[in-house]
């Protein structure tokens, strides 16, 4: 059967055993990676497992992609899973996941504490509201992907545990939001993937705004990885054109229509069927912006990027971003230094066209905003990091260039320090217990 018609087949981990490409590796690979997707979530389907090039295995970077890898848990904490499981004491085994679980830091950047608003004395699970211009929302059926990054920052949505979750179930309290925050000029419509659901159920959540009377809405995006994970979706699932047209409605209502694709490798990008999907989407009006965290083991190194970002302008899409791994999940796996992933940056940025220059980066998301690393300087005789706020909770903080202490070690916002002269407050909105001015400040809008 070709590939772009065959059905999707998902691999989870009560199926590990099926997946024929594993049966050839060493026994404690296997166990490792059981251990570790009991606390992280694992997912994946046969055309990713076809991206994989297993003689390279376990280096491959598709492999380090989805798979969980030994290295994302402490050997101790491996070795007391495997006891557990092994003796079937599975009351204890539930309680060492979820005791790990809130240890990887499962929302950072304050996304439970600071961006969940409240609309006629409800909080809203279902939205965030961080930025003035921007809300999220995130449509309980899409809170899934076709296969999981095994750095998502979102990874608490698919462990599933309550307690932890974004999700809405209906579009209703989104347009009342909306029609009270006339601010809101553009919504991103995330998960999960909401790619996921089928084009009836994403047609029910988007047709509200579009019916809607909200004259500041100007922009809908959809956050999604299903173009590199299973772009059949665009191409022969058995709704595929109707996706594409409710995109071609999205954009014939005067919206702007984005998807913003998640590109990790340039091997996503490799197949007949994958560029045929960005080819489709592209057709109905949308634009397509790619965007993807710098991951060790998986795109940290400049050549990988500079041939992803090439590839995307071939095919008609818009290089968007390059974020730091965020500081939650198996973080010390994946982190690479400020520093190198600023030169990682620069280094790719420097072998591309102008075209390809549309990507802003090293970009850490931040509590009080995105912040983006400009590079290395000396200002009175001391090396620092420059920075700016591309976005930020107080939009005065917004393009104003600040400094922090250069250490060549740092790999997130809150291990810096400011320089001599930068302001302070800039590194004060990330201290654990924030002064009550802070506290104004990130609720302001919601």
């Amino acid at each position: 059967m070709p590939p772009s018609k065959r059905p999707l087949r998902v691999f989870t981990r009560a199926k590990l055993d099926q997946i024929p490409q594993l049966q050839g590796l060493p026994k404690g690979r296997l166990d490792e990676i059981r251990a570790v997707s009991a606390v992280l979530p694992f997912r994946v389907n046969d055309y990713v497992l076809e991206l994989i090039d297993w003689d390279r295995v376990p280096d491959d970077p598709i492999f380090q992609l989805v798979f969980p890898q030994p290295g994302m848990l402490e050997v101790t904490d491996r070795a007391r899973l495997h006891r557990l499981e092994r003796a079937g004491e599975a009351s204890a085994l539930a309680a060492a996941v979820r005791s790990l679980r809130w240890r990887l830091n499962p929302h950072p950047a304050g996304q439970v504490e600071h961006n969940v608003p409240t609309f006629e004395g409800r909080r809203l699970p279902g939205l965030q509201h961080k930025y003035r211009e921007t809300v999220l929302f995130f449509p309980a059926q899409g809170q899934t992907c076709h296969a999981y990054c095994s750095y998502c920052f979102r990874w608490p949505q698919f462990v599933g545990l309550d307690d932890l979750q974004f999700a809405s179930r209906e579009a209703g309290d989104l347009v009342g939001y909306l029609r009270a925050h006339p601010e809101v000029t553009s919504v991103l419509i995330t998960g999960g993937d909401p790619m996921i659901m089928r084009a009836a159920l994403l047609r029910r959540y988007l047709e509200p705004l579009l019916r809607a009377n909200l004259p500041g809405l100007t922009s809908i995006r959809i956050g999604t990885k299903s173009v590199a994970y299973w772009p059949q979706r665009f191409v022969s699932d058995g709704d595929a054109d109707e996706v594409l047209r409710l995109f071609e409605d999205v954009v014939a209502s005067g919206k702007s229509l984005a998807l913003m694709a998640h590109y990790s490798h340039p091997r996503e990008l490799s197949t007949a069927v994958a560029q045929r999907a960005l080819a489709r989407i592209r057709s109905t009006g949308a634009v397509v912006r790619c965007q993807a965290p710098l991951i060790k083991h998986v795109n940290d190194d400049a050549a990988t990027w500079a041939e992803l970002w090439r590839t995307e302008v071939r095919l008609g899409a818009v290089p968007y971003y390059m974020f730091v791994a965020r500081d939650t999940g198996p973080r010390q796996y994946f982190e690479v230094p400020l520093v190198r992933a600023w030169t990682i940056y620069r280094d790719a940025l420097a072998a591309v066209s102008g075209l390809a220059r549309t990507v802003r980066g090293p970009s850490m998301s931040t509590t009080a905003g995105k912040v983006v690393i400009d590079g290395v300087a000396t200002v009175h005789g001391a090396q620092v990091l420059v920075m700016r706020y591309l976005q930020a909770r107080d939009p005065a903080w917004v393009g104003r260039p600040f400094f922090a202490a250069l250490d060549a070690q740092a790999s997130w916002f809150t291990q810096l320090r400011p320089a001599a002269g930068s302001p302070r407050l800039f590194f004060a909105a990330e201290a654990p217990q924030p002064s009550a001015q802070l506290i104004t400040l990130r609720t302001g809008t919601g």
